[in-house]
């Protein structure tokens, strides 16, 4: 007769070859309990549905929730070991977020001189992307060293989370802030002790740059007591639409700007502007870029045409990179077409 211990010994084995059986029917079979758990979960409703897909830069939820898809890395302000430029980061309102990180050209290239400042603006379709990105740190290090100015590049506030006209709001106090810290700055102040904002011109890509028109327009239609002149404005890929976007681009526009403004309002399709409204701008010289391959280029190409036919006065230039996809500059530095783009960019401040 088996002993208890041995009797035991059989039950625990016969539980465990039980067990293991279990688990390799429920897997014959489709799965078991807990599977079937899981999938009964997937197939429950989704309580937090989409609201907006805005692929690929973002997605809006119905609880408002919002899960960006890119442009969220950041990266601190340093010295470039390539191009000796310097940055920091300032916050200008606490209240509202508002900051900028300036970039200064080496020591050897700024010595005791003034420098042209450029107040610049990132793209990202106004709601992705920050002047703290990988892509912008490097972009305007290059920029700065290229061309020799102390670069401004802010950090506006996103939509939908603050839809339009938030972002113009930001590009106006900064650059109010910039003309104050380069005029009345204290000496550790690298706009006070290099800035020459007699030389200020504005500028940025994409959504940067109609932030950067817009900016120019309230800049010249300001009062008298107001008014900013602005040496030039540098729109690169520039975001503009117009009546002939089509039904995507329009919804689009309306989740940026939060239904507020339709695309033929100026803010979007400044090519729509009376003649006589184009002389509130701001600046005697305009640069467009166009890439050869961006849906936008018709529009940009439009906004040329429309300040060359409207009596404005001032000389508006138009650089084309044929075969190129939108703003491609700012990710192939070193290639031969982005060197030309920004050189010709660098020659638009220095000809000043």
């Amino acid at each position: 007769m088996a002993t208890p211990r041995a009797l035991l010994a059989l039950v625990l084995v016969a539980l465990c070859c039980c067990s293991s059986l279990g688990a390799v029917l429920a897997r014959s079979s489709g799965g078991g309990a807990e599977e079937e758990g899981s999938a009964l979960r997937s197939r429950a409703p989704n309580v937090d549905g989409v609201k907006f897909d805005f692929t690929p830069f973002l997605i809006q939820y119905r609880s408002g929730r919002v899960q960006r898809l890119m442009g969220t890395s950041v990266v601190p302000p340093s010295l470039d070991a390539r191009t000796g430029v310097a940055s920091c980061d300032v916050v200008i309102d606490r209240t509202t977020g508002l900051a900028v990180r300036v970039y200064r050209p080496s020591q050897s290239r700024a010595g005791n001189k003034k420098l042209p400042v450029l107040l610049y603006f990132h793209g990202g379709a106004f709601v992705v992307e920050s002047a703290f990105g990988p892509a912008y740190h490097g972009y305007l290090n290059a920029l700065a060293a290229r061309a020799g100015v102390i670069a401004v590049s802010v950090n506006y506030r996103l939509a939908p989370e603050h839809p339009l006209p938030a972002a113009y709001d930001d590009s106006w106090a900064a650059l109010q802030w910039v003309l104050s810290s380069a005029r009345n700055g204290s000496r550790s102040s690298w706009l006070a002790r290099h800035g020459d904002v007699s030389r200020l011109f504005v500028g940025g890509d994409s959504a940067g740059g109609n932030i950067a028109h817009n900016l120019a327009m309230r800049a010249g239609g300001s009062n008298a007591r107001t008014m900013v002149r602005i040496s030039g404005v540098a729109l690169l890929d520039p975001y503009f639409l117009g009546a002939r976007a089509d039904p995507w681009a329009e919804r689009a526009w309306g989740f940026i700007c939060a239904g507020r403004y339709g695309t033929g309002h100026p803010y979007v399709d400044p090519a729509a502007l009376p003649a006589g409204a184009w002389r509130r701008l701001g600046s005697a010289r305009v640069l467009v870029t166009v890439s050869g391959r961006d849906r936008l280029g018709p529009w940009q190409r439009g906004y040329v045409g429309a300040l060359r036919g409207s009596g404005w006065g001032g000389e508006a230039r138009l650089y084309e990179t044929p075969g190129e996809g939108h703003c491609f500059f700012l990710n192939y530095l070193a290639s031969p077409r982005a060197a030309m783009h920004m050189a010709t960019l660098a020659d638009f401040v220095n000809q000043a």
